[in-house]
């Protein structure tokens, strides 16, 4: 018993059942212990299934949220792998950087005025390339700061900043892409390189077309901007990124880079400007065109307010340095804020070599012949007139040119809208009809022959054959015929049937060739209204015309470009040689005999408003019939200016005159730019008055055989 311990003894039944050895190993209770483990499974809190009403309405979504991730995870896998293969692909075929840094197809022109001073530019202006080492801290910091504050935390695109863009375009009523782009300064480079697509002309009809489709949204363009974007910030640092786009933006008045937009504004390089003038800068990257201090300055200032707050905010400038560019905001160089000459620079880039101006692919420099001092008193005796003269909401228009009497253009305003560009030039495109401006060359054609001024005229009516449309008999412009008249006394009081007998006596083929001799440009009229100037000329072709009376009566060109040359280059490729004075025309006695009588009609005729105290003036008046156009032409020892005003649509002027308003608006220009000068004397010659003279009449349109002879022996007694 002892040996058992504890053990219970068997009990003798159980022998009995030595044939089932089995049972004893079958225990199946054993098995049946793992009974309590699955209990446990389903015990389990975690993997409880939810009851109620709630849980199996939140059974289907949490199943999708799975497979959703399941999914997402996987895609985004492959997705990241073939952005970064493209990335990859992108980054190995990225040119060199400077080879980026200016990716203008077309050249800019320069205009300077006769003194070297820069007062227009045309095309784009790339002021040279600059690095982001170069430019000035603070518009290093001003551009990051403006456009992407992350950028140097980030592998060129921005998740966080797209989502931002996306929630402000949707709260704002727009589509998620329109708007704000949410883009990198790596993407908005991406974008000024076009994704690598170089401009194409068979494509694109134009660089604005091609720049226009660069800058379309879709989400394409988007992915690609993205892929290209990582590939840049593969194949360049940082600041080399940064500097292609410190060269390539867009930054208003045809300035590419912020080289040009620094020197365009401020005169300055862009490694010299200070924090308000960074700001600005800066500022104009959201609007290049819209917030162009030369269009707008106070936005332009508002908008560098903003620029400076978040420098400040950012960490890159004190408070006392943003207070200070608050204070004393950036501001234009002179040039820049007169933005003078604009429809001279358009009729220089019109007339230049098209290869050099309108289509240059160089950077070209164009001196020309603009005085900015006579420029600016054109500009404002144009506006001072048509403020205190004209009725409040007239449409009528006006024109000046001046220059000097070798045809060197001056001064040049088209129209009202002085700072325009590429506006209608009223001065060299409007063709317009000419009335009794026109006859100086009758008079001029008559002196050549070697009539003389004192020549008398029978002013009384006369009516001439029209075939197939009845007489025609003109009239003077004040209905009135006072007889005997002399040449003198009919061009100072602008009589038109002396003109006519005048014209009609020496011919209208010789007048018309005097007149197209000076530079009256098309076809004259061939009937005898030819001397009432029915026929059209242009402001500056009728200007160039009295040039060509003042310098002697030789042909005169206007012309308004001095030189042309490449930036860079100091010999010129071309140059004004043999431009401006011509041959002759008409004898120097009968020019200088001419010019007396035009002095008449300012001292005593139709252009008394001209008169200048001190200054002897020549000069002739002109109104056409229905009072549709008026002139006043008239020129001093220096200079000679023309001024026309009308209305675009050929309506009536009222109570408008050549010796009016006209008149006004020339002596008002000509104060300016005489202002603080010595008088100059005319080159004119008094003719001797002689003893008499016969009375030239009409009969029908002919002349008298007797003054034919008398006008054959004044030409030989002239000759002799």
């Amino acid at each position: 018993m002892s040996g058992n311990g504890n053990k219970r003894p068997p009990l003798v039944a159980d022998r009995r059942y030595a044939a089932k050895p089995a049972a004893k190993k079958k225990a199946p209770p054993k098995k049946a212990a793992a009974k309590p483990a699955a209990r446990k499974r389903k015990a389990a809190p975690k993997k409880a299934k939810p009851r109620g009403f709630i849980g199996w309405f939140l059974t289907p979504f949490r199943w999708f949220f799975r497979l959703l991730w399941a999914f997402t995870w996987r895609i985004g896998l492959v997705v990241g792998l073939i952005i970064g293969g493209f990335s990859f692909y992108f980054a190995a075929h990225m040119p060199e950087m400077a080879d980026l840094i200016d990716g203008r197809t077309r050249g800019s022109v320069t205009m300077t005025d006769f003194q070297g001073d820069v007062f227009a530019w045309r095309g784009d202006q790339f002021g040279g390339m600059v690095t982001a080492e170069t430019v000035s801290p603070y518009l290093h910091n001003a551009v990051v700061a403006t456009e992407d504050k992350r950028f140097y935390r980030h592998l060129g695109i921005s998740p966080r900043g797209i989502a931002s863009a996306v929630r402000i375009n949707l709260r704002a009523g727009r589509g998620p892409l329109s708007g704000n782009g949410g883009s990198t300064l790596t993407q908005q480079t991406a974008k000024l390189l076009c994704l690598g697509v170089p401009f194409d002309p068979t494509k694109w009809e134009s660089e604005s077309a091609y720049e226009a489709d660069c800058r379309r949204t879709t989400l394409w363009r988007k992915a690609r901007e993205a892929v290209f974007a990582v590939g840049m910030e593969i194949a360049y640092t940082k600041e080399e990124i940064l500097t292609i786009y410190l060269n390539r933006a867009y930054l208003g008045a045809g300035s590419r880079g912020f080289e040009a937009a620094a020197q365009r504004y401020f005169g300055i390089s862009a490694a010299e400007v200070n924090p308000a003038q960074a700001a600005m800068l800066a500022g104009l990257l959201t609007a290049p065109s819209a917030n162009a201090p030369t269009r707008n300055l106070q936005r332009a200032q508002n908008r560098a307010g903003i620029v400076i707050g978040l420098m400040q905010d950012q960490g890159y400038i004190s408070a006392a340095e943003a207070n200070e560019a608050r204070t004393n905001p950036a501001t234009l160089t002179d040039a820049a804020r007169a933005n003078s000459g604009g429809f001279f620079a358009d009729w220089v880039m019109a007339s230049g070599p098209e290869f050099f101006t309108r289509d240059t692919t160089e950077d070209v420099i164009i001196r020309t012949t603009l005085d900015q001092r006579i420029q600016t008193a054109a500009e404002e005796a144009l506006i001072r007139v048509f403020e205190n003269d004209v009725r409040e909401g007239s449409e009528a228009q006006a024109a000046i040119v001046v220059m000097s009497a070798d045809g060197a253009v001056r001064a040049m305003v088209g129209g009202r809208n002085i700072s325009a560009t590429g506006a209608f030039n009223r001065a060299t495109q409007a063709l317009r009809q000419t009335g009794s401006a026109f006859k100086p060359f009758i008079y001029a054609a008559a002196l050549d022959l070697g009539m003389s001024p004192y020549s008398m005229i029978d002013d009384s009516p006369v009516c001439f054959e029209q075939p197939g449309s009845g007489d025609w008999c003109p009239e003077n412009y004040d209905r009135k015929f006072v007889g005997p008249i002399s040449m003198i006394d009919s061009l100072a009081n602008s009589r038109n049937i002396p003109a006519i007998l005048v014209s009609e006596e020496v011919g209208r083929g010789l007048v018309s060739d005097v007149a197209n001799g000076f530079g009256v440009q098309g076809d004259l009229a061939a009937g005898p209204a030819l001397a009432l100037g029915v026929s059209e000329s242009t402001l500056l072709d009728m200007t160039g015309a009295f040039a060509g009376i003042l310098n002697g009566g030789s042909q005169v060109t206007p012309y308004g470009l001095t030189d042309l040359r490449l930036m860079g280059d100091d010999i010129p490729l071309m140059d004004a040689t043999g431009v401006g004075i011509g041959e002759r025309i008409i004898r120097e006695e009968a020019a200088r005999q001419l010019t007396w009588m035009m002095t008449k009609v300012v001292e005593d005729g139709t252009g008394q408003r001209a008169r200048i105290a001190g200054w002897p003036i020549a000069g002739k008046t002109g109104t056409t019939q229905g009072s549709r156009d008026a002139w006043f032409i008239g020129f001093t020892g220096d200079y000679v200016t023309g001024v026309w005003m009308g209305y675009d649509n050929n309506s009536r002027l009222t109570n408008v005159t050549g010796g009016t308003l006209p008149a006004t608006i020339w002596r008002e220009t000509m104060l300016g730019v005489l202002d603080g000068k010595q008088p100059t004397a005319l080159p004119l010659m008094i003719p001797q008055q002689p003893a008499s003279t016969g009375v030239l009449e009409s009969q029908g349109g002919q002349a008298p055989a007797q003054d034919i002879l008398n006008l054959l022996d004044s030409i030989l007694t002239g000759q002799n």
